[in-house]
């Protein structure tokens, strides 16, 4: 068969052909001339949802359908590393319904850059995990990121032993996972409107989880569903949590004082956890 004319056909049909391609056809066409590109950018809104997982220490992207069934890694050899990659990021926010995934690989000078140009965009984020040192360059990331953690889906945090770490959150992401914890005390924890929390070597202790526990009993914290816990001040000889100690707590479901939640609390060493749901209650009349 001759070659097709792409861009002679129609412009319906043309927009018919795009939405048909599969991840990888589309990265590839575009590369062909600025007409496809601009062609196939055209039909980003018809285009599919794609999680776009960006290894700057390696200098890869993988970009993969939601369900998994798709998948195209990029691997590109440029003169200039950090504007290839950040160009070919660009192209692909311009193509597809992106959501990032990345990681803070320690040893890339491309993480801040890419995470400064994609919170700039306003771009949402599947996964995010950053390690905060207390460090100049860690500070001013977490100042320019904390105004919109709200693009976050997935945040986790790691960071290392400071006595004077104390990031501040002006804005909260949909779940929160903390490695080194110690920092993340009991303001954060009922400040905090992250659906769920997970605090890996925490210094919260039985106080603590009790102060939680009546802050949620009396209307507090209404969008939690899940918290985990683990600490080595989450002792059974130590303070009681809603006058028990915490093994005598697991597998216990309490409620809050209106009735209109319950959860289940599940206790192990040095761990606490915690899984809501909301109670839904059906009027029934009776004639």
């Amino acid at each position: 068969m001759p070659p097709l004319p792409l861009l002679r056909l129609p412009r319906l049909v043309l927009g018919e052909v795009f939405k048909s391609l599969n991840i990888g056809e589309k990265i590839q066409l575009s590369f062909c001339s600025k007409k496809v590109s601009t062609q196939i950018n055209n039909a980003r809104f018809y285009s599919q949802k794609v999680i776009v997982v960006l290894d700057c220490l390696n200098e890869k992207i993988n970009v993969h359908s939601e369900n998994n069934k798709e998948t195209f890694e990029i691997t590109t050899f440029w003169k200039n590393h950090r504007g290839g990659f950040l160009s070919v990021i660009r192209n692909l926010l311009k193509m597809f319904q992106c959501k990032i995934s990345i990681s803070n690989n320690y040893n890339s000078d491309l993480f801040q850059p890419t995470i400064s140009m994609l919170f700039d965009l306003q771009v949402e984020f599947k996964k995010l995990t950053i390690l905060l040192t207390g460090s100049k360059d860690h500070n001013l990331l977490w100042n320019q990121i904390s105004k919109k953690l709200e693009l976050v889906d997935d945040l986790k945090i790691s960071s290392v032993p400071d006595p004077g770490f104390r990031p501040v959150f002006i804005s909260w992401p949909q779940t929160i996972n903390i490695w080194r914890s110690y920092w993340f005390n009991l303001e954060y924890v009922l400040t905090c409107t992250c659906s769920r929390i997970t605090l890996e070597l925490s210094n919260l202790g039985n106080k603590d989880l009790d102060e939680i526990l009546k802050n949620w009993k009396a209307g507090g914290l209404p969008n939690l569903k899940h918290l985990r816990v683990e600490s080595q001040r989450i002792t059974n000889n130590g303070m009681a949590i809603l006058g028990m100690a915490p093994m005598e707590l697991r597998e216990k479901e309490i409620q809050t004082d209106d009735g209109s939640k319950k959860a289940t609390i599940n206790t192990g060493y040095q761990i606490f956890e915690m899984f809501f749901q909301m109670l839904i209650y059906q009027s029934v009349h009776v004639a």
